[in-house]
């Protein structure tokens, strides 16, 4: 498996472990007492403020910019592109998810959509990374 595979699954599990950590902030505390609600978790998110509420946000993002990823790399790598290039581009997408999440998470809302919009650049290098080889 490349880098840039590894790179998918890390970025499939990344919207879920934002979920999770909003989640799990609120362990130990009783539904009655606004703890996580696993019967009702949309409405238990729509009720939240904040960090939590943003990294709701961030969960729905992530796995809207998932198949896009998905499909730029799996596009590079069928057409025989540099795969170093592809994992470095991968790697740095990842790197960038992360930020993007902390940032959120941090309210820091022109950086945030800073940082999207490098992610997205990235996307495209990663899509066209499959031009920039030469033919054998």
């Amino acid at each position: 498996m490349t880098i840039a595979n590894w790179c998918v699954l890390i970025a499939a599990w990344l919207p879920i472990l934002c979920a999770g950590l909003a989640k799990g902030s609120m362990a130990g505390k009783r539904r009655s007492e606004g703890g996580y609600d696993n019967n009702d978790p949309r409405a238990w998110f729509d009720k939240q403020a904040g960090w939590r509420k943003r990294m709701n946000n961030v969960q729905q993002n992530s796995f809207e910019a998932l198949p896009f990823f998905i499909g730029a790399v799996a596009l590079a790598q069928l057409a025989h592109g540099p795969q170093d290039r592809i994992d470095l581009l991968a790697m740095i997408y990842i790197g960038l998810r992360v930020a993007y999440a902390a940032i959120y998470a941090a309210d820091l809302a022109t950086l945030r959509s800073l940082v999207w919009v490098a992610a997205m650049g990235v996307n495209m290098g990663i899509l066209f990374a499959s031009g920039v080889h030469t033919a054998a």
